[in-house]
C-alpha cells in the first residue's frame, strides 16, 4: 500500500479460453466437463455479449484456475426457429439447449439465453 491506495491491479474477470465444437456440444447438452488440468469445470458466470454471442467462466475444481468458453451468436435458423415458437403462442426456448429445454428471459427488448448468454432477436 502507497499512502493508503491499493497498488495492485484487479483480477481480471477473463479466463484461459477452451475451445472446440466437443466442449460447446457439452456444454449445450449438460454433460459434466472435464478441466484440462484434470478436475471438472463449475459454473461460475455467463455474460452476454454485445454482439450477440455468449461468454461462460468456469472454474476447474483441482486447480481453481479459470477457463473461457466462447458461444457463437445466434445463426439465422435459430432466430427464425425462436420467432416461429412466438407466432405459435408458446415461450421461446434455446435452440441449443433442448434437454432439458431452457426458457429465454427477456432482457429490455431481447431473447436472451440464460444457460449460454446468446440473444435471440426481440421479445415482441
Amino acid at each position: 500500500m502507497v499512502n493508503g491506495w491499493h497498488t495492485q491491479k484487479p483480477v481480471s474477470s477473463e479466463g484461459i479460453p477452451l475451445k472446440g465444437k466437443k466442449i460447446l456440444q457439452q456444454y449445450y447438452a449438460g454433460q459434466r466437463m472435464e478441466s484440462p488440468e484434470g478436475g471438472t469445470l463449475h459454473l461460475l458466470r455467463i455474460r452476454p455479449e454485445s454482439d450477440g454471442s455468449g461468454t461462460v467462466l468456469m472454474e476447474c475444481s483441482v486447480s481453481s484456475l479459470r477457463y473461457e468458453l466462447q458461444v457463437p451468436k445466434a445463426t439465422r435458423t435459430e432466430k427464425t426457429q425462436v420467432k416461429e415458437q412466438q407466432k405459435e403462442g408458446r415461450d421461446p426456448t434455446c435452440p441449443r439447449h433442448t434437454d432439458p429445454a431452457e426458457k429465454l428471459l427477456r432482457s429490455g427488448e431481447t431473447l436472451v439465453c440464460p444457460r449460454c448468454g446468446v440473444r435471440y432477436g426481440t421479445s415482441g
